[in-house]
């Protein structure tokens, strides 16, 4: 991606939201029925930027008998050949990378450059998954009777609801599995961070056959809740919150027998030991918080659980790292950090942040607005000491760029710690004792786990949680086969 400046970039942001920003339904870029529409605002300046699509029931009913009807046919494409169009898509992404990272960061708020890398990631995971196209199999039983053998068949109409936070990586890669399975696939991008999807919807208009994927976007509830409950969706993947993942559950199930996929949120720990490196630890207490996101991340290690021994010194260090860190416009490539999503969940994140001051946390650094930024939703990387484990911010996901320390003792079982929160997405261990790693490993409830690691996803190696979040595990060939249905034939001779 070009290094151009900052004045540079706002001058392409609004070439590109002078579009007639549009839906795509059944290969047609439509508007929404009856022209309706809600303003989109940035969060870099909290100022209206677009105004988008607002589609009801009716319009989602329609794109999905579309997909259903687009279904037969793209089931019986060869699985080389549907792959070979998620392929497509992939070059059709990159090809296009500077305008889709500009669009996340004008809307989403997280740096350009960040976002560009997930527009990289995107086609990755589009290329990891089409060469797993042929592993789609099913198995033979030995017979002497007649032949006994299983197939794996697509669902037939999917619904994807992704999140916020990484708005073109997920539209893109949760077309991918699908769509490669057999599946035409309905796409509902967050009202938050929608261009980036309908800039994506132009892109693909010519890549898919008509009513192969569709994005449809709406202001509220209503279309996703049309999505979930329409008779012709029998699977759905979302990415979110827990409470809209038990809304979304509750509704699949008034509405048929479906299969529904959840990957939700996270309080997740870093559980460093007192032979670990303070330098490490600090180190990977920064990345794994991913301030770059302003903590936006599901994943996000967001308690250290460090011994008491060591603790001193690995708030130090990320004080120090924190403290060169720079945070401001998006459109700025020399910034670290940008900021939250939106005006309520700015004022969500700071009554976080006085509730644990209110009950006895002690602010390192941060705790609200960098003073050189006058508007916009910017928090500072804050660092909250003296933490207990059972205090409001140390048992709720906060979604901001807010690490809680929870100091131990050799009286204490920071795994219990770790584990004594409702959700289970991911944690870290840092010890230099190989068996203490493995053991903790184990014990951990977490679904992903690093050791002496944080953040970093290893594609292949499936992701997802245990406990409340979420149900299935992504990006590995564990995703791929979930939009797939066992079928067991048996032939007698």
């Amino acid at each position: 991606m070009s290094a151009l400046s900052e004045t540079d970039n706002w001058a392409r942001v609004e070439e590109l939201l002078a579009q007639d920003w549009r839906l795509l339904v059944d290969g047609e870029l439509v508007p929404a029925t009856g022209g309706r529409t809600y303003e989109v605002t940035s969060p870099v300046n909290g100022q209206r930027i677009a105004s988008v699509p607002d589609a009801d029931a009716a319009q989602v009913e329609a794109a999905v008998r579309a997909a259903a009807a687009a279904f037969p046919e793209w089931r019986a494409t060869d699985p080389m050949d549907r792959a070979s169009l998620v392929l497509r898509m992939a070059d059709v992404v990159e090809a296009h990378i500077e305008d889709l990272a500009l669009l996340d960061a004008v809307d989403g708020g997280a740096p350009m450059a960040v976002m560009a890398g997930d527009v990289q990631l995107a086609a990755a995971y589009c290329r990891y998954f089409a060469g797993l196209a042929l592993e789609m199999k099913g198995y033979s039983l030995p017979s002497t009777s007649g032949a006994h053998f299983t197939v794996r068949q697509p669902y037939g109409v999917v619904a994807r609801i992704i999140p916020f936070n990484h708005p073109i990586l997920f539209a893109v890669k949760t077309l991918a599995t699908p769509l490669i399975a057999g599946n035409c696939v309905v796409l509902k991008p967050a009202e938050v961070t929608p261009l980036s999807a309908l800039h994506l919807a132009r892109l693909l208009q010519d890549v898919f056959p008509p009513g192969v994927v569709q994005i449809v976007l709406g202001n509220g509830p209503e279309v996703p809740r049309a999505l979930v409950r329409s008779p012709l969706v029998h699977r759905i993947g979302f990415t979110g919150s827990v409470p809209t993942g038990q809304h979304i559950l509750r509704d699949a199930a008034d509405s048929g027998v479906k299969e529904v996929s959840l990957e939700l949120g996270g309080k997740n720990a870093l559980v460093a030991y007192p032979d670990a490196d303070p330098e490490e630890v600090a180190a990977g207490a920064v990345q794994g918080m991913n301030f770059t996101w302003s903590g936006q991340s599901c994943g996000s290690t967001s308690r250290l659980v460090v011994h008491e021994s060591i603790a001193d010194q690995v708030v130090a260090g990320i004080q120090r790292i924190l403290d060169k860190r720079t945070i401001g416009s998006p459109l700025d490539p020399t910034i670290d950090q940008g900021p939250l999503v939106s005006e309520q969940h700015y004022r969500r994140v700071l009554g976080h942040i006085a509730t644990a001051v209110d009950e006895g946390a002690v602010v390192v650094t941060g705790g609200g607005r960098p003073e050189h930024l006058d508007r916009g939703y910017y928090v500072a990387p804050t660092v909250l000491d003296g933490i207990g484990p059972e205090s409001t911010v140390a048992q709720q996901e906060i979604f901001g760029p807010v690490l809680s320390v929870i100091r131990w003792t050799d009286q204490d079982d920071p795994v219990a710690i770790a584990n004594s929160v409702p959700y289970g997405l991911t944690a870290s261990v840092y010890t230099n004792d190989v068996r203490r790693a493995h053991r903790v490993a184990q014990a951990l409830d977490a679904g992903y786990v690093w050791v002496n690691e944080t953040s970093k996803h290893y594609m292949g190696m499936p992701f997802g949680g245990f406990k409340s979040s979420g149900l299935g595990r992504e990006e590995s060939i564990e995703e791929l086969l979930s939009y797939t249905q066992t079928k067991s034939i048996n032939i007698v001779l």
